[in-house]
């Protein structure tokens, strides 16, 4: 316990200490613009692509390992949709922003600093894999169901342009895009270079949970949606399980791998979720008060999750 304990402290600590600064000193929310594009554009692609680039490429290529995380990550989004439009009668909008809110983890801001701290340098290459290529498919799939739902009304043809433009340049996926090509050739790169990289990448994991503690500070909770009583659940407990399940039945990845992607999957709701209802105007106040509960929550169950894993309660092989 003094173990998780330790481990927890830094991690949700550096978020209280962004709330309780956002509150004492009063700041507008435009004063956390440039400590976001720090952490977007420099600090977390320093990070990525330090992780891939010094990783060999034999285990930058594994589909396998891709496709499992991100089909049970789309299960769990399937389920809460159907729930919300079958069984509650809610738009096809608000069902699209509500499971994202259950499948959509903080995983770029949160993911990195936890894993590497809780699981050490084996778990660098699975959380890099799973946040660009989550993060890829979600920039996919949040705009085409939002224009099917008739939110979205752009052409066809501006639409797909801009979701290429938005997968093709976002700053995650291009910095471990050349992370790959640079394993795959073998580059040897200048030391002054890596020396940069690396302090770029050692201040990602500390500014970007400060920013999530103020960002919280700065969304008071207004309303508590009806749906929280299955949206909570959802992504803390059902979304970690189900990729635990799906990676231990297809098998043959590494036991940090593993650990790795369900401590990514047990993470509260991403602040993209927010952003996407703000896009649209759809469900807002809602997918606010869902980030600030799933993440409260979380100091509770992300505290679990890492008990079982580190205590090795976690079977690594659920089908013979």
């Amino acid at each position: 316990m003094a173990e998780i304990v330790s481990l927890l402290l830094p991690f949700f600590g550096l978020i209280l200490i962004g709330y309780i600064a956002a509150k004492a000193t009063k700041q507008p929310a435009e004063t956390l613009g440039w400590l976001n594009t720090f952490i977007i554009y420099a600090a977390l692609p320093a990070l990525f692509f330090k992780l891939v680039s010094r990783t060999p490429i034999e285990q930058l290529t594994r589909v396998d390992f891709i496709a499992t995380d991100i089909a049970a990550t789309y299960a769990v989004f399937i389920l809460l949709f159907a729930i919300g439009r079958l069984l509650r009668g809610n738009s096809f909008a608000d069902c699209t922003i509500q499971s994202f809110a259950g499948a959509y983890g903080n995983i770029g801001y949160l993911g990195p600093g936890l894993a590497l701290l809780a699981l050490g340098e084996g778990a660098a290459v699975p959380v890099a894999l799973i946040i660009c290529f989550e993060n890829a498919l979600h920039f996919v799939v949040a705009p085409a169901l939002m224009a099917a739902a008739g939110d979205d009304k752009r052409s066809t043809g501006q639409l797909v342009a801009d979701i290429v433009r938005k997968v093709a340049l976002h700053p995650f996926i291009l910095s471990t895009a050349a992370g790959f090509a640079v394993a795959a050739l073998h580059i040897d790169q200048p030391l002054a270079f890596q020396r940069l990289v690396d302090y770029l990448a050692q201040a990602a994991a500390p500014c970007a949970l400060f920013a999530m503690g103020v960002t919280l500070a700065l969304r008071p909770l207004k309303r508590i949606p009806a749906e929280i009583s299955y949206i909570v659940p959802a992504k803390l407990i059902l979304h970690p399980i189900a990729v635990f399940i799906s990676l231990t039945a297809v098998g043959s990845f590494e036991p940090v791998w593993i650990q790795a992607a369900v401590l990514l999957a047990c993470l509260p709701t991403a602040t993209n979720v927010f952003v996407i209802g703000q896009q649209y105007g759809v469900w807002q106040e809602r997918a606010s008060a869902t980030i600030l509960i799933t993440t409260v929550f979380s100091v509770v169950t992300v505290s679990l999750w890492l008990i079982v894993i580190r205590s090795g309660l976690l079977p690594l092989q659920l089908f013979p």
